[in-house]
């Protein structure tokens, strides 16, 4: 599931990250695309320090573009940023510590 969204935070982030595109679609939709981003990146770091008991850097670099990211050309390269520390983290997300086994799953 943590490898899931680390993934799907990466394709979100690369496509606000378009130069023309992504720009426009965040000033169209009122900047609400980076407040939406911002949650979700606080609830991915949450997911990734309850589940795998690590910080997904990737979630940080998120945060830190989500609240920087109306700023034009710092903006698009922040976006850059999180879409591959985002993607990295993924990959470095083993099988193995996204499983929980039923004596974690403590609720």
């Amino acid at each position: 599931m943590v490898r899931n969204l680390k993934w799907l935070g990466a394709a979100f982030e690369a496509f606000l990250g378009i130069p023309a595109i992504g720009g426009l679609f965040i000033i169209s939709m009122g900047y609400t695309p980076l407040g939406f981003m911002l949650v979700f990146h606080i609830v991915l770091l949450v997911v990734s320090l309850s589940r795998l008991k690590r910080i997904s850097v990737g979630a940080l670099v998120g945060i830190t573009a989500s609240v920087l990211g109306f700023i034009p050309f710092l903006g698009m390269m922040l976006h850059w940023a999180a879409a591959i520390a985002l993607a990295i983290d993924a990959l470095l997300t083993s099988r193995e510590q996204v499983h929980m086994t039923k004596e974690d799953d403590r609720f």
